[in-house]
């Protein structure tokens, strides 16, 4: 059979108006015979292809993937007979290779370091608190409940004096670094030549009380103390090498002594609670550098009078015109009981003092006065 396009155009001219119609069907016959079939069925042609134009065709280009072989064995590798150890050893050569070729490059990204932390700055008080000054070693920050505790805080174990002698705090005091220099400076400037003056020097601070996360007054939700911040301090005494103590709150030290005190921390602290302030600093002095406003400050310590004197009571000598004792405490017995004198009397005579019949009863015999001892009528 064959077919050509003369015999398609007098087959197909006698149609009239089909003419258009049947020119649709041809092409979209046509169309589907020329249209890509899937990828599995593009490898055979198709069986009315008659233009061509399925039949498969060879790809332009053609992809090759390049297999990375394994790079020789380094001689410094330890030998080893297994397999997890041959193929260990390459992986680490690769590994090794690709961290150096990453240092190498500039930009390379580097294995994150766990960095160091920050050194703190020291504040200017730490660097001025010196070990010529006191031995105060700096400890961590506290930061306690209700905002206790604070920053730069060292413990004051000792006072270090211009001559390297050394008085110690005990126990050590927990407190601000501005406050132990305070101290320091105060025991160094002030206390120091009080107690040249009194023929001795200081070993010894008194430390009754210093960092404590309290209210104050220790009062259940009252306002935070000086102590919860760490910058006050209580002093009870201070003790001198030959064996003496200044107790500040002790009536018995001179007054002289503990006014100098007085005007001494006055000046230094911007508060100062002692007896007479309120019965919670009887027995000790309470130091602080509280910030008020206009640097308002507070000294309440009453340096009270030195106790009288008052000799002891001792019993009255014994008159020598007073009867014996024994008769004196008849007497005494007597009247007790309701008797009055005719009672004494009668005692008397009972003891044969008063009796005419009896020699010894007068009062010139040898004799007199020797009687026997009456004894006490007891109660």
């Amino acid at each position: 059979m064959s077919f050509s396009l003369p015999d398609f155009r007098r087959k197909w001219s006698y149609r009239g108006n089909m003419s258009a119609g049947a020119a649709m069907v041809t092409a979209a016959l046509g169309l589907s015979l020329v249209l890509p079939e899937p990828v599995d069925a593009r490898n055979y042609a198709a069986p009315l292809d008659i233009f061509g134009f399925g039949t498969p065709r060879p790809h332009r280009h053609v992809r090759s993937t390049k297999i990375p072989l394994p790079k020789p064995r380094p001689e410094e590798a330890p030998k080893g007979t297994g397999k997890a150890t041959d193929e260990a050893a390459p992986e680490a050569d690769d590994k090794a290779s690709q961290d150096k070729s990453t240092a190498d490059k500039p930009g390379g990204n580097k294995p994150a370091e766990a960095a160091p932390p920050p050194e703190k700055r020291l504040s200017a008080c730490r660097l001025a608190l010196t070990e010529e000054i006191a031995v105060a070693p700096s400890i961590p920050d506290i930061h306690g409940p209700g905002a206790c505790g604070g920053d730069d805080l060292v413990r004051l174990e000792a006072i270090v004096l211009p001559d390297q002698r050394k008085v110690a705090v005990k126990p050590a005091a927990i407190l601000r670094c501005t406050m132990a220099s305070a101290i320091a400076d105060w025991v160094r400037t002030d206390m120091v030549p009080l107690a040249a003056s009194l023929g001795s020097t200081i070993t010894d601070l008194d430390n009754f009380d210093s960092f404590e996360c309290r209210g104050r007054n220790r009062v259940v939700g009252a306002m935070l103390s000086e102590h919860g911040k760490a910058n006050a301090l209580d002093v009870r005494s201070l003790k001198l090498a030959n064996g003496q103590s200044i107790a500040l709150t002790d009536r018995t030290v001179s007054r002289d002594v503990r006014e100098r005190v007085l005007h001494s921390v006055c000046s230094r602290f911007s508060t100062v609670l002692g007896p007479g302030s309120d019965w919670y600093h009887e027995d000790h002095i309470h130091l602080d550098l509280a910030q008020r406003r206009n640097d308002y400050r507070i000294c309440q310590w009453n340096v009270w009078d030195p106790l009288p004197h008052v000799a002891p009571l001792l019993p009255a000598e014994r008159p020598e015109e007073a009867p014996p004792r024994e008769v004196a405490a008849k007497s005494e017995d007597g009247k007790s009981d309701g008797t009055k004198s005719e009672g004494t009397k009668s005692e008397g005579a009972k003891d044969g003092t008063d009796d005419p019949q009896n020699p010894a009863a007068s009062a010139d015999h040898p004799t007199a006065g020797k009687s026997k001892p009456a004894t006490k009528k007891r109660r």
